[in-house]
């Protein structure tokens, strides 16, 4: 089967040869691809060297460079690393072989469940964010993923050319991991070990910036994949608030027969009407995602037949 390593670099010229060298010695007929994401070091230089494939993606931001790995490397299994030298090669076999075995769809490096992370990671608010996320995914799914932010997973072919990548920067981990969650995909998650970047190598990850994206992350999460539990949430909020305002006028016109909190009155009728709205839009939105989820699996079923035409085509052509 033919293995593809995929690692995106935004100045890592400190490490990516010792990267390049790990993966050669552990996958020596793999195809090593490094995209150089706007470096302003000697990342392409040193990886050309080492012989890897560099290829270049000049829109900023690691998803943007994960889309056009997706879209342009046709491969069988596909290994996607940092560049950082933070995961290493040696754990990569039994990353891939649930994907070679055909178990899972996507196998994710969880740094999480044997301690080494929160041992290694020297920024523990990252570590907040990454359980925050994780906590909500695994609401939101009722599934039990111990690490959603790693690095380090290997794809098959099917999940690589059926993914529509989205976001453009450091989400696309978050990313993976749902849309592997909402169209059923197999996920394994297999216990790695991870090791702090090395002196004088430094993390592109801000961590206020980022903290903002891990909320609005989760906003945008249950928004897009629970459509009708966020507005209806919403709308209930809304609820309370009318029934704040509205039930004192309401005591009194049973009291008095007569209504003297006119504004209240009506302000009371505006939020329940709009709350009224919102969970209508809830409930019109989740008919859309399942619509979407139904599209998306006869497209998939539609990518199955071409794949087997393919092979066979590329079998005959063989025997020919």
């Amino acid at each position: 089967m033919k293995t593809a390593v995929l690692i995106p670099c935004y100045n890592e010229e400190l490490t990516i040869e010792k990267v390049i060298k790990d993966f050669k010695k552990e996958l020596p007929d793999a195809d090593i691809y490094v995209y150089d994401n706007n470096c302003k070091d000697k990342t392409a230089e040193i990886a050309s060297k080492n012989g890897a494939i560099v290829r270049h993606e000049y829109r900023q931001g690691k998803g943007n460079v994960v889309r056009s790995m997706f879209r342009d490397i046709d491969a069988d299994i596909y290994v996607m690393v940092d560049g950082d030298d933070t995961y290493p090669a040696e754990e990569v076999h039994k990353l891939i072989k649930p994907v070679a075995e055909g178990r899972a769809d996507m196998v994710i490096g969880d740094r999480l469940t044997n301690g080494t992370y929160q041992k290694e990671n020297k920024r523990h608010f990252h570590e907040f964010g990454n359980n925050l996320v994780r906590k909500s995914i695994n609401v939101l799914f009722h599934t039990k993923l111990k690490d959603i932010m790693t690095g380090y997973r290997v794809f098959n072919k099917e999940f690589v050319k059926n993914m529509p990548v989205m976001s453009p920067k450091f989400e696309i981990e978050t990313e993976m991991s749902l849309h592997a969650l909402d169209k059923k995909f197999i996920i394994e998650e297999i216990p790695i070990i991870y090791r702090d970047r090395p002196e004088g190598s430094t993390s592109k990850l801000n961590t206020f910036s980022d903290g903002f994206k891990v909320v609005k992350t989760i906003i945008k999460m249950f928004k897009d994949f629970k459509p009708r539990q966020f507005f209806w949430v919403i709308a209930l909020l809304f609820v309370i608030i009318g029934l704040i305002i509205g039930v004192p006028v309401i005591v009194e016109f049973f009291k008095t027969s007569y209504i003297t909190k006119v504004p209240s009155a009506i302000l009371a009728t505006g939020i329940m009407i709009f709350a009224i709205i919102i969970a209508q839009c809830g409930v019109i939105l989740d008919t859309v995602v399942k619509q979407n989820k139904e599209k998306y699996e006869l497209e998939l079923s539609r990518y199955h037949q071409i794949e087997e035409i393919r092979k066979e085509i590329m079998k005959n052509g063989k025997n020919d």
